[in-house]
């Protein structure tokens, strides 16, 4: 049954049957099944060289822009595990995992008669313990440049281009619901988003330093305190109870700065920022996915396993690079044949990989 979770979920003669215990013993099985894997799956660019939350069109980014990849540990590679179906954008589109499905919403769509692009609502998941893509109740609202987010049992859509509006899916009833959308005058273009301790957090992008919390039990947004970044924000972790964001710094007069990488740490209970880490210049773009107790950054230019300092060991964001936080190298190239950006995501994998395939998305 834990193989085929959602449809069990969905169902209200078998799960509704089911005792509360018989329920948490099903999900564990879930997402205790297999091992935790790092993942990427390759989008398309977005018009700024950004991958978004993700990223378009089937044919805008090639074939190659389209495939999600497994990391081999033993064999030191990316292979290919498989590829968005027929439907699914991949640019500008949001990409997270709830109860070890993989779902990809929104995006970029195929263009209309008037040949103009537009944003889609399409909503497909990957089951790994079957290799199999099915569709989903598409989105209230289309959208791209979304962030997709798992909370709680819940799926959130926030934002997007041009959009303050936030909604929820629940998955027993596959329903879009709305809720409350991002305040006035925090119109979030390329924004990042992390859940930490039952909290979104949302910063980056035009947002720039700004930090807002959705708070799920009262819905509603607060502003937290912010950083005093400036710099662009490649991706924004949550680990350990703290949310990390890593900044790419711009030349600005200065060609020695561009491309330096600096780590900020929001410690979500104390309400506090503090600069953890800094690269010098030379790495390129990347995207983060936290796995154990590291944080990885993957991109075209390879991957680099950050591992946050311990409490207490972070500075003032004013000071410098916080003690105990190591950024170091893997000994991993981007796959030969992955187009455009790739944006890492974990999942548990059965041992035995179900043949690869899109098909299964109706």
């Amino acid at each position: 049954m834990s193989d085929h979770y959602l449809d069990v979920l969905r169902e209200p003669g078998v799960f509704g049957r089911l005792s509360g215990a018989e329920r948490d013993l099903l999900l564990r099985r879930r997402l205790r099944a297999g091992r935790a894997q790092l993942l990427a799956a390759a989008l398309a660019l977005g018009p700024a060289g950004a991958a978004g939350a993700a990223g378009g069109a089937g044919a805008a980014g090639g074939a190659g822009a389209r495939a999600v990849f497994w990391l081999h540990e033993a064999a030191g590679e990316w292979r290919e595990l498989t590829r968005l179906p027929e439907g699914a954008a991949a640019r500008g589109c949001g990409l997270c995992v709830l109860h070890n499905y993989l779902f990809v919403a929104g995006g970029v769509g195929a263009a209309g008669p008037d040949g103009r692009a537009r944003a889609s609502d399409r909503v497909f998941c990957y089951n790994p313990a079957t290799g199999l893509w099915s569709a989903v109740r598409p989105l209230r609202q289309a959208r791209s440049q979304l962030q997709l987010l798992a909370l709680d049992g819940h799926l959130y859509a926030v934002g997007g281009e041009c959009l303050r509006s936030v909604e929820r899916y629940d998955p027993r009833a596959d329903r879009w619901a709305a809720v409350a959308p991002l305040p006035r005058g925090a119109f979030a273009v390329a924004h990042e988003a992390a859940a930490c301790n039952g909290d979104i957090y949302v910063s980056g992008g035009s947002l720039s330093g700004r930090l807002l919390k959705y708070d799920p039990r009262r819905d509603e947004w607060q502003e937290c305190p912010s950083s005093s970044s400036r710099e662009r924000a490649l991706g924004m972790v949550a680990l350990g109870g703290s949310v990390y964001r890593f900044d790419q710094g711009a030349a600005r007069g200065d060609p020695q700065a561009a491309g330096a990488v600096t780590v900020l740490r929001y410690h979500c209970l104390a309400k506090r920022w503090s600069r953890c880490a800094a690269h010098p210049p030379g790495l390129p773009p990347f995207r983060c996915a936290a796995l154990g107790r590291a944080i990885y950054c993957v991109g075209r230019g390879g991957t680099w396993r950050f591992v946050p300092p311990q409490d207490g060991e972070g500075e003032g964001e004013g000071q410098g690079a916080g003690r105990g936080a190591t950024f170091e190298p893997a000994p991993l190239r981007a796959p030969l044949d992955a187009r455009g950006a790739l944006v890492p995501f974990v999942l548990h994998l059965p041992e035995e990989r179900p043949d690869r395939g899109e098909d299964g998305a109706a």
